[in-house]
């Protein structure tokens, strides 16, 4: 996993969400200031900034992108400013970019390194080496894992709480309590989609009440102060989270000017009462442009649709996983009802004292995936990795299960265990041949469709191709490349000779050139089917399309040419494309100013109309 990942990322340009994430990040350690990108806790940011400054990486903070952030709606424009600027200009972009994803392929093995210590504990050896096997080999994993985003850490984070939480209500001590808090201020910190492990601990308190573990006592009488011990100990821990959290925010944000607070009056103690109110602020400032943004436009399986829709994720389950996992969790299902139903059974079908932690594994997937489901926010295989993770844990018990039916005299076990034996070498087998193309990947449930006809955003293309155009344009002997990118960057950072580009616009002077364009612009970002019809090529395993366009190209909405102005899609799903603004601020960050002022006074008319 080591070498597939880093060997891809090195590969591959700056992603859409890193632009905004590095940046942020190294102020947040540079300048003890959080007033960039506060829609994500810090936690992962901070992980990834780790290497630059001790690198020695700058930032010009005299630049307008910092010194206009510090507002509410401002930060959300000079977040991407800053970032490009920093990642790309301030300092050599590609060893830039690899330092800041050191830390999180670090995180990614960490992650894989637990899930084979929680598979022993659950199962054995050969369970533990299952998962992780799996795990390794998913290119959800390999793709994600070593990018400077959130998802990652929140699953490893997210899988610490679970476990920490299980000991916990196991033996309520001191120790198993503590561990508890900072694993789960560790998720806190990462997402704020963390906010759902408090669901996931009430859901499993309720299961118990339906189905009991080992250790719980029979006695009524004896239960109840049982249950108030591990209550007492959950709201501990719980406090010890919150002071991790709001000591980091507070470390963090040392620096951050205090205007917010000019409400409170002047007087010895309101600088440090000002402070010390910074922290909760901050946070809930996030958790609220969070909620804000939680519902977004979707495409899945050719159709657009105006929010998340349930069946997204169910779908991409199966698009975006390998066939060999599906097919293991199918045979740990059968196993299962056959080892349980088979009359020398004798369950559990894991390791003794270990049926709180399967319990709470099996808690934690329900909550996940219902939330999943039922978000309006469904854009990518990312946002589903908890979930992924613990359908992995799931297969421990599979090895033992095979094992307890030959004891059983069971003969269609040695076939089980060379079939899992097969699926596992399969799926990293798989994975090789997919390097380094990891992010279009799509399983054979696709029947052969391209994947832009399926899937959205960063399941086929999220900006990180450009490396390869680049290559693809000096082996052709191209000195001039137009392109219709997925993503806020400036391309000529990547590509030297390249020009920004709308497919569903091209103007007469584009006749004949070389156009490349973003497998998520073809039909989602934009409308540039219309391409098609002329002679293409496939780059960076279907993340982008080079068309060689026609001369002279085709009238709007005539045979050959592109789309009527009344078929144009748009990138951001607002009139004006979010990137033609963004392109304007990183050429020239002068442009801020204006540019806030103009979206302010849409906002203020916007506010007028809804009054009216």
């Amino acid at each position: 996993m080591a070498l597939l990942a880093s060997g891809s990322i090195r590969r591959e340009s700056i992603t859409v969400d890193e632009v905004a994430h590095i940046g942020a990040g190294f102020s947040y350690l540079s300048k003890f200031d959080l007033r960039l990108n506060v829609e994500h806790p810090p936690l992962a940011k901070v992980l990834a900034a780790i290497p630059l400054v001790i690198r020695g990486a700058r930032a010009d903070y005299s630049n307008p992108s910092w010194l206009l952030s510090d507002g509410f709606l401002k930060q959300h424009l000079g977040e991407w400013v800053f970032g490009h600027w920093f990642v790309a200009s301030w300092n050599d972009p590609y060893s830039t970019l690899f330092w800041a994803r050191m830390p999180m392929l670090l995180i990614t093995l960490l992650l894989g390194w637990l899930l084979y210590l929680y598979g022993t504990k659950l199962a054995d050896a050969w369970g533990g080496l299952l998962c992780v096997a799996v795990y390794a080999s998913m290119p959800a994993f390999l793709t994600f894992g070593p990018l400077v985003l959130t998802d990652i850490v929140l699953t490893l984070f997210t899988l610490l709480t679970l476990w920490t939480f299980a000991d916990m209500w196991q033996s309520p001590t001191r120790a198993t309590m503590l561990k508890f808090g900072f694993a789960f201020s560790g998720a806190l910190l990462s997402k704020f989609s963390a906010g759902l492990l408090f669901f996931c601990f009430i859901a499993f308190i309720l299961s118990l009440r339906w189905r009991r573990v080992a250790g719980m006592p029979l006695d009524k009488t004896a239960l109840r102060p049982w249950r108030r011990c591990r209550w007492w100990n959950l709201i501990q821990g719980t406090f010890v989270a919150a002071f991790v959290v709001y000591l980091f925010y507070l470390v963090l944000s040392w620096n951050q000017p205090t205007g917010t607070f000019s409400v409170i009056p002047n007087f010895p103690a309101s600088p440090l009462i000002r402070r010390l109110l910074m922290p909760p602020w901050i946070f809930l400032q996030g958790l609220a442009t969070f909620s804000f943004t939680a519902s977004r436009p979707t495409y899945i399986l050719g159709h657009a649709y105006p929010h998340g829709v349930w069946f997204y994720f169910p779908i991409l389950f199966f698009l975006k996983s390998p066939l060999t996992f599906i097919a293991l969790l199918l045979v740990a299902l059968i196993l299962a009802i056959v080892v349980k139903s088979h009359p020398k059974s004798q369950p559990p079908l894991i390791s003794q004292g270990m049926e709180t932690h399967w319990r709470a594994v099996w808690v934690f997937l329900l909550v996940f995936t219902v939330a999943c489901i039922l978000s309006r926010l469904t854009i990518s295989i990312r946002h589903f990795s908890v979930p992924l993770v613990l359908l992995i844990l799931l297969l421990a018990p599979l090895p033992q299960m095979l094992r307890t039916l030959q004891r059983y005299g069971c003969a269609v076990a040695r076939y089980g265990v060379w079939v899992t034996a097969i699926l596992a070498l399969v799926s990293v087998c798989t994975a090789v041949r997919t390097y380094p193309y990891f992010m279009p990947f799509l399983s054979s449930l696709s029947m052969g469709q391209p994947a832009f006809e399926l899937v959205n955003d960063s399941n086929i293309d999220w900006n990180q191709a450009l490396p390869d155009v680049e290559q693809w344009a000096r082996s052709r002997g191209i000195q001039y490349v137009l392109i219709d990118e997925y993503g806020f960057s400036d391309p000529t950072v990547y590509v030297p000779n390249a020009q920004r580009w709308n497919c569903q616009n091209p103007s007469f002077g584009d006749s004949s050139q070389w156009a490349v364009v973003s497998a998520g612009m073809l039909k989602d970002g934009h409308n540039c089917v219309w391409l098609f019809q002329y002679p293409h090529e496939i780059l960076s395993g279907g993340s982008m399309y080079a068309f060689q366009l026609p001369g002279p190209i085709p009238a709007a909405g005539t045979p050959g040419g592109p789309p009527l102005a009344a078929e144009w899609r748009s990138f951001s799903g607002e009139e004006k494309d979010f990137r033609e603004i963004l392109a304007a601020c990183i050429r020239d960050p002068q442009q801020l100013e204006p540019t806030l002022e103009e979206m302010q006074r849409k906002i203020q008319e916007a506010k007028a109309k809804r009054r009216k």
